[in-house]
């Protein structure tokens, strides 16, 4: 059974109509995933989509092309890890703006998403693809995302350091962790997002935690699991 959707929370600019096409969908879905944004960062989320649909008809960001699949399976879905991702970088009570790396972001996902939700957070999107770094760069200067830069390379050559490092089913955990360990900061931890429960066989783990369901995302009416597995290293 959906849910009313509650704007009481958001500023009054955001309760009129014409926001963007897929704004009544991502009030049920904040609703739904217990987050507050403002009207800014809605109308935010609202234009990156646009600018994933524009951008997808040239240069391909991504396979997913359907309007109502795009809010759920790429924005929801990022928008999911924002919370634990707020209490990650709380626990590490930094005395700095948190720097967080997204790895092989492609269209930016979670990386822009997190940078709208978290202004007070730097993300860098890395990818070996030029297009959807500088997709990434036209997206931090059109909405504008100054907490937000693209970066056209390998996470090899990255030297951080990064409070967190996160990636989105961008290959196996241990692969990830070692392409990029030389960039995470030495109390950072990594977060991966999967479809499904990952195994951890790596000895590069300090805890080798199973991974854990923290969010369910609305998928048309349908909850769909995200798994995320958070991880810090071993001392070097």
């Amino acid at each position: 059974m959906r849910i009313g959707i509650d704007a009481s929370f958001l500023e009054p600019a955001a309760r009129y109509t014409g926001m963007g096409v897929y704004t009544a969908g991502l009030l049920q879905g904040l609703a739904d995933l217990g987050l507050r944004l403002s009207a800014a960062q809605t109308q935010q989320l609202n234009d990156y989509l646009g600018l994933i649909q524009k951008w997808t008809r040239v240069y391909n960001l991504t396979a997913v092309r359907d309007e109502e699949d795009m809010l759920t399976h790429h924005v929801l879905d990022s928008l999911s890890v924002i919370a634990p991702l707020g209490r990650a970088l709380s626990a590490m009570a930094l005395d700095h703006s948190p720097q967080v790396l997204d790895v092989g972001s492609g269209g930016g996902l979670p990386g822009v998403v997190m940078a709208i939700a978290r202004p007070d957070i730097l993300v860098t999107c890395v990818d070996t693809v030029a297009k959807k770094a500088a997709f990434i760069q036209q997206v931090a200067a059109q909405l504008p995302l100054p907490n937000l830069q693209g970066v056209h390379a390998r996470v090899e050559t990255l030297a951080g350091p990064y409070d967190l490092i996160c990636s989105r089913a961008f290959a196996s955990l241990s692969d990830f962790t070692a392409w990029s360990r030389q960039a995470l900061g030495p109390s950072g931890v990594w977060l991966a997002m999967k479809g499904k429960t990952p195994t951890v066989t790596s000895s590069i783990f300090m805890r080798p935690t199973p991974a854990t369901t923290l969010s369910t995302v609305p998928t048309g009416g349908v909850t769909k699991p995200i798994e995320l597995l958070m991880m810090n290293s071993t001392p070097k």
